[in-house]
Parts: structure tokens; sequence; C-alpha cells
């Protein structure tokens, strides 16, 4: 680590606002890695659905019976699990009351808040998924009493599909994260490359090259991420895709301007008379000088993109369900705040609040931080 590192570094960590912003942002990536794993549902994309309970406020608790499946899932990995989630076993079934009754389990079955209606199920059938003799009644019951009857409770409540919330929103931080990662790497490699072929050739080439960027920059963002996503398809690699093409234009220019001063200075005049090419001196001479003011950016674009990702699923055009996001889950719920439960829409809103406010704190911190003309 050289000194102008050990410097920037020790400056942003001066900076409460970056270390908070930079705090939040790998806390979101844990969960974005472990979501399955911390989420209270860790089915496939949080979406086991439970009807019944569906529009729920947040804190409800409610008694399921677990109904075992007759062809249940085989035995799924650690990496699968990370990675897809688990394929549930079995059905969850909402309960107001429940007793025993010989070889079956009598219930009242939660059908509102106001009513219920009796079932009754086999210990067998709730065990094994079919019915089958029992020999061990006694054992039988104590099996579905210790791992068949649990009380659930959702803390930030549940959609109108009866899904919890608090899942959902973890495992939709992967779809932001994700969106913002790839949307910012695309940026990247565009606009360095526009930008840095501008700027250390000038003349025809800076031409053309403004001439695209001022073309670009003149459609409306939202319009072009549209028109792409439209290209392209509704998905969730489409919209990363679209969004990363849009976002390289502000990249391109502040290369482009790092460039043009630079090119000039005596260490790139020393590469041309040691008789060096220009992809070597662009790549090993010119770019790791101009790495700060890209990370400035890559934060804001970081930032940007999230949002442009959250109003796309909104309207329809982003993310596709049963897979979980932030702006999808506004969609889905916005109609509950005028209602009697706001929170379903207004918690993703706060998350996407939150998570960029870190971003453009981060990266505040870091302009600030990798300004040569600051005090050390």
């Amino acid at each position: 680590m050289d000194a102008f590192t050990q410097q920037a570094w020790k400056r942003l960590r001066r900076n409460k606002g970056a270390v908070a912003g930079l705090a939040v942002i790998l806390l979101a990536l844990v969960v974005a890695v472990f979501a399955y794993f911390l989420a209270p549902d860790g089915t496939s994309h949080a979406n086991r659905m439970v009807l019944e309970i569906g529009g729920q406020r947040p804190g409800f608790s409610v008694q399921m019976l677990s109904l075992r499946q007759a062809h249940a899932p085989q035995d799924e990995g650690f990496f699968h699990r990370l990675i897809y989630g688990e394929t549930p076993a079995n059905v969850l079934l909402p309960v107001t009351a429940w007793r025993f009754s010989h070889d079956s389990v009598l219930v009242e079955k939660y059908a509102d808040e106001t009513s219920t209606i009796p079932a009754a199920y086999s210990l067998a059938q709730v065990l094994y998924g079919k019915d089958s003799a029992l020999t061990d009644l006694a054992g039988a019951r104590a099996m579905v009493e210790k791992e068949h009857l649990e009380r659930k409770t959702y803390r930030l409540g549940t959609d109108k599909f009866g899904r919890d919330i608090l899942s959902r929103l973890l495992v939709g931080t992967r779809v932001s994260l994700s969106v913002g990662c790839i949307a910012v790497l695309i940026s990247l490699t565009i606009g360095i490359l526009l930008g840095s072929v501008a700027g250390y050739f000038r003349g025809a080439v800076d031409e053309g090259v403004m001439w695209l960027i001022n073309v670009i920059w003149s459609m409306p963002t939202l319009l072009l991420v549209f028109a792409i996503t439209l290209a392209l398809g509704k998905g969730f690699w489409q919209v990363f895709i679209a969004v990363g093409l849009t976002m390289w234009v502000s990249v391109a220019r502040i290369i482009r301007g790092q460039v043009l001063g630079l090119r000039e200075l005596q260490f790139v005049e020393a590469t041309r008379a040691l008789g060096y090419g220009h992809t070597r001196t662009i790549v090993r001479h010119i770019l790791p000088n101009i790495m700060g003011p890209v990370m400035v950016v890559a934060a804001g674009n970081f930032a940007t993109a999230i949002v442009v990702e959250a109003g796309l699923s909104f309207l329809g055009v982003g993310v596709q369900p049963p897979q979980p996001s932030w702006g999808l889950m506004i969609k889905e719920n916005y109609n509950f705040i005028i209602t009697h439960n706001p929170l379903l829409a207004l918690a993703p809103g706060l998350a996407i609040m939150l998570l960029v406010l870190a971003f453009n704190l981060l990266g505040n911190g870091l302009r600030d931080a990798m300004d040569v003309r600051g005090k050390i």
C-alpha cells in the first residue's frame, strides 16, 4: 500500500458518514450471500404462499400445522440451498386450535380473523404424506406435537399471497446488489474504453466518441432503459444489461477529462520516448492514475442502478415474479398504503432508500479521501 493510498484510507476512516455507508453495504452483502439461511422462509425466492393469512400486519402470529408431502424432495446440499434456497417438503396449514382423537388430529383451520373451518387429518398423513398403519400411536402423537405444530411469527407481516415480507426483503437484497454490480461493471468497461481512447487520441476519434455521448445523453434515461429492456425481453439478466448500457456515458466523460489532463504530463511523454505502444501507455501508466475518480463514479452509478432497477420492476418490465425485488414488492403491495397495512409497501421502499443513501455517502467519502488537495 503506497503513501497516497494510506492517507486516503485515513481520511476515509475519519468520515463518519462514509464509514456508516460502508458498514451498511457490507451488511447488505452478507445478507445477500446468506439470504436463504437468514430468512424465516428459506424456500426458493421466499415464495411459500399461505393464502389464508394474506395481508397481515407486522408481528402477526399463528399456529401452523405442517403436512408432509407425499413426494418429498431429496436432501439438498449446502451450496444448493445457499444459491437456490430449499425445496419445501411440507405444506403449512394455519390453525387456531387442535386436539388428538385416536390416530387423527382435529384442527380448526384459520379462514380469516373471524372464522375457522373444522378439519381432520390422520397422523400418518401429517407425518408421511400418505395414510398408513401406525404401530406406535403415542410416539406418532409426540412427533406431530413436537415437529409439526409450531407457532410462526411474521415480523413484517405478509403480502396478499401470504408470503413472509421479511424473507422476501432479505432475498431481494440479492437483486439490488447484483444489478448494481453488473451494471457498474458494464458501464465501467464501456466508459473507460471509450473515454480513454477519446482523451488519448483526440482529434476525429474524440469528436466521434463525444458525438455518441451527446446523443445518448440527450435521451431520457428511463425511456432508453425501456427501449433496451423491450428489445432484450423481460427478465433477471436483461434488466442488468439494460441498466448497464445506459450508465456508461457519465463514466466516459469523466475518464476522457482525466486522460486529457494526464496525456501531456512528463511521464506519458517518457513512455512515448521509450517507444511504448499506445495500449501499454493507456493501460499501465494512465489508467492506474485515475482510479480515484473511477471509484467515486462507480459508487454513484451503483446507487443509480438500484433506483433504476426498482423503478423498472415497479413498472413491470424488470425482474419478474416470483423472484423478489424491492421495486416489485412495492408494486404488489402499494394498495395497502391507503388501507390498513402501509408497512408492506413502505418496508422495501425504506430498504431502497437506506442502501442508496449508503452508496452515496461512501461515494462522497471516497471523493473527499482521494482529493490530493485535501488535508492529510
